[in-house]
Parts: C-alpha cells; sequence; structure tokens
C-alpha cells in the first residue's frame, strides 16, 4: 500500500467551495457600492454656510445673518444663537389687599352682616338661578364657624387657620344661596346658613368630646395591634405601632363627630328658621303705633326703605 504526500481533492469539497466564492463575490460589489453611493452622497450634500444661507434666503455672514423679503431686499436680523427656552405663562396673581390679621384670602368676602332687622319667612318655592352669596370675612386674630367665633390658637399655622377660614365661609355662602334660590330673603338665610354651620362645629367638637375615653381605648388597642404586627419588621415596622394608634383614635371619634355635627346642624338650621323677625325701626313720619300694613313700607334690595 502506497503513501504519497498528497491526497486528491475531494470533488464534493471543491465544489462547496465554488459555491462559497460564488457567492461573497455579489457581497463584497453591493458593500462596496453602497459606500461609494453613501462617498458620493456625503459629497453632493456638503455647503458652506453660505450656500445653505442663499438658499433658505439669508445674506451675510455666518454669525450675522440677513433675512430677504419678497423684494429681494436684506433685512437685518439677529445673530443665530441657540433657541431660548420657551417663556412661563405667568399670571400675576392681584387683588384687594387683606390685612395680616385677617384670617382669609376670599378676595369677593363681605363684611359681617348686622343682625338688627330679621326679615319674615316668605312664601317659598323650587329653587331657581340666583346669584351667589359673598361669603363673610372673619374678624381679626378670629376663626370663624358661622356665627361661632373663637380666637385663633397660637400653635395653628397662619395657612391651616386661613383654610379653616374660607371653608367655613364658602360652606355658609353656599348654603345662604341655596336658601336664597327658594324665596327666603338675605337676612334671613344669612341667619339660618350662620347658624347651621356655627352649630354644626359645636357639634362637632362636642362629638370629639364624648368620643375623648373611647378614642383613648381605640388608639390603645390599635397601638398594640400595630406593634404586634410590625415587630417582626422591626425597624421599619415599629412604625405601624403609631399609625394602628391614630387609626383606633380616628375609628372611634370620627363616627361620634359626625353624628354630631349633623345634631347640630339640623338644631341650628330649626333654631333660626323659627326666629321671630325684627323690625328694621319705626317707619317714617309715625308716632310708633302699629299702622296700617298697607302703608307698610316696600322692601327693596333685602331691607325696608
Amino acid at each position: 500500500m502506497g503513501t504519497g504526500k498528497h491526497r486528491a481533492v475531494d470533488a464534493r469539497r471543491q465544489k462547496m467551495g465554488s459555491i462559497v466564492v460564488a457567492g461573497t463575490i455579489p457581497l463584497v460589489v453591493a458593500l462596496a457600492g453602497t459606500g461609494t453611493a453613501n462617498a458620493g452622497r456625503d459629497r453632493s450634500v456638503s455647503a458652506t454656510e453660505a450656500d445653505r444661507a442663499e438658499r433658505f434666503g439669508w445674506t451675510g455672514e455666518a454669525d450675522q445673518i440677513a433675512w430677504k423679503d419678497e423684494t429681494g431686499e436684506a433685512e437685518a436680523g439677529p445673530s443665530q444663537q441657540w433657541p431660548a427656552a420657551e417663556a412661563q405663562n405667568v399670571r400675576p396673581y392681584r387683588g384687594l389687599y387683606i390685612p395680616e390679621d385677617t384670617l382669609s384670602s376670599l378676595q369677593w368676602a363681605r363684611p359681617t352682616p348686622k343682625k338688627e332687622y330679621l326679615a319674615p319667612v316668605d312664601v317659598l318655592h323650587l329653587p331657581v338661578p340666583v346669584a351667589p352669596v359673598p361669603p363673610i370675612a372673619p374678624p381679626p386674630h378670629k376663626l370663624r364657624f358661622g356665627d361661632v367665633q373663637v380666637d385663633a390658637p397660637e400653635w395653628l399655622y397662619r395657612e391651616q387657620a386661613i383654610q379653616l377660614n374660607d371653608g367655613a365661609a364658602q360652606a355658609e355662602a353656599d348654603i345662604a344661596t341655596f336658601l336664597d334660590s327658594v324665596g327666603m330673603e338675605r337676612t334671613r338665610s344669612d341667619r339660618i346658613a350662620g347658624q347651621t354651620v356655627g352649630a354644626a362645629a359645636i357639634g362637632v367638637a362636642a362629638g370629639a368630646a364624648v368620643a375623648s375615653p373611647f378614642a383613648l381605648l381605640g388608639a390603645a388597642m390599635g397601638g398594640v395591634i400595630g406593634g404586634v404586627v410590625g415587630l417582626p419588621f422591626a425597624p421599619i415596622g415599629l412604625a405601624a405601632g403609631p399609625m394602628g394608634a391614630a387609626y383606633g383614635a380616628a375609628l372611634m371619634a370620627v363616627p361620634l363627630a359626625v353624628i354630631g355635627a349633623g345634631v347640630g346642624a339640623a338644631l341650628g338650621a330649626v333654631h333660626a328658621f323659627s326666629a321671630p323677625p325684627r323690625a328694621l325701626g319705626v317707619p317714617p313720619e309715625s308716632d310708633g303705633t302699629f299702622s296700617d300694613p298697607a302703608e307698610t313700607p316696600t322692601r327693596a334690595g333685602g331691607h325696608y326703605a
């Protein structure tokens, strides 16, 4: 058996190599053509700053460009620079000056109405569109809840005090607006709205006071349950104790406070609705005796002229 230094080439391998070479040639040609096309495209679009300025209607140097108008004359323009940021849509808040000692932000509020006069209850009807009743501004350094006024505590931040006064005043104004819409005279609607909100505030305080023992019990139970649940996740889980205490106290106090507010509001509204009317004064050209109803002055704008 003879051995040779060279071995005959397998016909199948030779055929496979020819196929690979034949498939590679088109790929090389395609890549070369793409590169040539890109190079040609880059050269074709490359232009100077002056060319671009002339194409888009600009003339002048790169740092001082002038725009051509329709007549072909150049107009001076600002130098090219990075576009400035868009200005914010600022809407200045201007209005009446409210003194620092008045804990309110309601620009359209009115002073506390006088109570020398109280109109009788007229014939009521279904609600009709009426002008909204302006809220009532609180006295200086006071928290005002309807006809109930208390000194603002020192520990209460001014912003929170303003929020409380604004919320109570707006609720009172909404009630007065509804009463106006059903035919009540303004002094009567102000009286009912003020006593409703004030009695509701007293009811909240009374309900919270009654619920204080139950709130303490709920806080203790909630704190214990929260501590037990959060103990395996200490130290972060220890925060569950105070959270549970707050939840337990609120669970006991909030329902009674809401009940007290409802009862107080109902009592205040009934008391103001049934209050006897109060005349503005002795009619002019009268000796103080009662006159004929036909001669009584007519009402104008909620008061008697």
